[in-house]
């Protein structure tokens, strides 16, 4: 037989330790909920991560501006290569849409009047 020894389980005591979770009925604040904990830690994660990457980005010889703009750049080509391997396909659905469209609108109103 297998014993469950989880100090988390409901209807144990809360003790203020902090491993074991908090109270039944316990409901932390809205920012703390927003943030995913106290502010203070949170800033200091994100002050670590902040340190990491940067000096990751340093090592590359990337700046934000640098980054951002190869982004861009990328994704003008991707938007490119789309619009052009899409450009006939979007003539044959603009074609269609010239007759489909008018002849829905034109069944619409009849059924409208029945």
């Amino acid at each position: 037989m297998i014993v469950e020894h989880d100090p988390r389980r409901p209807g144990q005591n809360y003790s203020g330790d902090p491993y074991q979770g908090p109270p039944p009925g316990y409901r932390a604040s809205a920012l703390r909920r927003f943030l995913g904990g106290s502010p203070a830690g949170v800033f200091l994660r994100l002050l670590f991560l902040s340190v990491l990457v940067g000096a990751f980005m340093a090592m590359l010889g990337l700046t934000p501006a640098r980054l951002f703009w190869q982004i861009y750049d990328a994704a003008c080509a991707l938007i490119d290569l789309g619009l052009a391997t899409f450009h006939d396909f979007g003539g044959w659905i603009l074609a269609g849409a010239v007759v489909v469209v008018p002849l829905w609108l034109i069944s619409r109103l009849f059924a409208v009047s029945r």
